[in-house]
């Protein structure tokens, strides 16, 4: 299929939005901040490389297929999250609030997209 390489990607980030989560909470939790050269960059570059990749890919694949309340603007909006929550997940100061809200919104459009992959895989998209 032709999606195959997106949904992959997406089920990825869905799992480092999962494990950023997990490190905040930790953080919060501890009171401890994460080892910027052990823990912070080399997360969030891989974080950054693959919504880099998956924001190409998942825009053209907007354009392609038109799915249901996903738009062009909200895909860049979540690879930009992403790289943002990968860096501040390590830092017990960021706001709770808005950490929380950001992280949902990425799960949010993350599952929406592997929804939508998944209906035009039925419709032999």
């Amino acid at each position: 299929m032709k999606y195959n390489q997106l949904e992959e990607m997406t089920r990825e980030l869905l799992e480092y939005n999962r494990q950023a989560a997990e490190s905040y909470h930790h953080c919060r939790k501890t009171g401890e901040q994460g080892d910027f050269y052990k823990e912070v960059k080399p997360f969030a570059d891989k974080v950054k490389a693959m919504s880099e990749k998956w924001e190409q890919e998942a825009v053209q694949w907007v354009a392609d297929i038109r799915p249901k309340n996903l738009y062009p603007l909200q895909i860049k909006n979540t690879a930009e999250n992403l790289q943002m929550v990968s860096v501040r997940a390590f830092f017990s100061n960021t706001s709770l609030k808005k950490f929380k809200s950001h992280i949902q919104s990425i799960e949010y459009v993350l599952e929406r997209t592997l929804e939508e992959i998944k209906e035009s895989k039925s419709q032999g998209h």
